[in-house]
């Protein structure tokens, strides 16, 4: 009886805890979209406000990640920092806070990913809901990337949102999802580092 309540509580804490992460994703990530859309009105101070609440929750995620993007994502930090006097002064360049906000989203879902992939195969089973939102992320900011690099990132995520769909299925079948998604989001944090 014991180890059966031991079990329910540590199931309720993983989802707590998966929740409480997929709510501070979606959080930062709708800060940044609100200093874009504001960036874009023309409402300076509104965005310097916007963008210095988003740099603060970005900077407090990115600081307790354990991916392998971490250091990229503190640096993008940085660039935000610096816009933040410009959007104050209407100085910042039309176009600029999307570009940079959009390479943000990459870095943070394929950080999230190489986080899980440390964790091996325990790290993606399970998942499938955390890996899907990040590969979501890494989507929808891809258009700052050339081409080429575009063309392959779309391959890859086709590839492992088909693999990631099985991560939460019981025994073989996880187990074989986890194998075949774990190379291709490998080459999506690889490729997402090495664009970025």
């Amino acid at each position: 009886m014991k180890n059966y309540i031991l079990s329910i509580a540590t199931v309720f804490c993983l989802f707590f805890f998966v929740s409480s992460s997929f709510a501070q994703d979606s959080t930062t990530v709708a800060l940044l979209d609100k200093a874009v859309i504001l960036s874009e009105k023309g409402a300076n101070d509104s965005t310097a406000a916007a963008l210095t609440t988003a740099t603060t929750a970005l900077e407090t995620e990115a600081k307790s990640s354990t991916g392998s993007l971490k250091e990229k994502l503190l640096n993008k930090v940085g660039d935000l920092k610096s816009m933040i006097p410009l959007a104050s002064a209407g100085t910042l360049q039309k176009g600029l806070l999307g570009k940079a906000v959009n390479a943000i989203k990459m870095l943070m879902g394929a950080n999230k990913i190489s986080s899980l992939l440390g964790k091996g195969e325990s790290g993606l089973l399970g998942n499938a809901a955390s890996l899907t939102s990040s590969l979501g992320l890494i989507k929808a900011g891809s258009s700052v990337l050339g081409k080429e690099s575009g063309s392959q990132l779309s391959g890859l995520l086709g590839e492992a949102t088909k693999a990631v769909g099985s991560l939460n299925s019981n025994g073989i079948t996880g187990k074989l999802a986890a194998k075949a998604s774990s190379q291709s989001l490998g080459s999506i944090v690889k490729l997402v580092g090495s664009a970025l």
